[in-house]
């Protein structure tokens, strides 16, 4: 077991968990399962920036939450000043904003994964997707 494997995945390490449930490998030794200049290296590498990109703007949440909690508590406790123009103001803002794109970004990685396990998992392995039916419930029409 190598040391890397051996540390605990920090909480703000969203994209790297779910590279690692996805494909029960930690995304930086995907790096080394194919040859440099092959469609899955390309594939293997745009899953890892993708992760990373994750978990830095996981990281960069949770600290903004963390600010404004602090901040609201200081309030609360009395031992800060309210400030005139909205507690929230600037940093309710800058979570919304972070929060979307954080949701933006799990969606590029999970379509990431995606391409990459279609990528690397052989013709005979996949499973065979079945179009949905069409719904049985009649139209109704004015």
């Amino acid at each position: 077991m190598n040391e890397q494997s051996q540390r605990p995945i920090p909480p703000t390490a969203h994209g790297h968990q779910l590279v690692l449930k996805a494909l029960q490998k930690q995304p930086n030794a995907l790096r080394t399962l194919h040859s440099p200049d092959s469609a899955e290296n390309e594939l293997a590498e745009l899953v890892v920036r993708a992760a990373r990109n994750l978990d830095s703007l996981q990281s960069e949440l949770v600290d903004r939450c963390t600010w404004a909690a602090d901040d609201l508590t200081r309030v609360a406790a009395g031992t800060a000043a309210a400030n005139p123009l909205g507690i929230l103001q600037t940093s309710g803002t800058q979570i919304d904003i972070l929060a979307a794109r954080r949701a933006d970004a799990i969606t590029h990685l999970k379509s990431a994964l995606a391409a990459y396990q279609r990528a690397t998992t052989p013709h005979s392995q996949r499973a065979v997707s079945v179009p949905p039916s069409p719904s049985r419930t009649p139209r109704q029409t004015r």
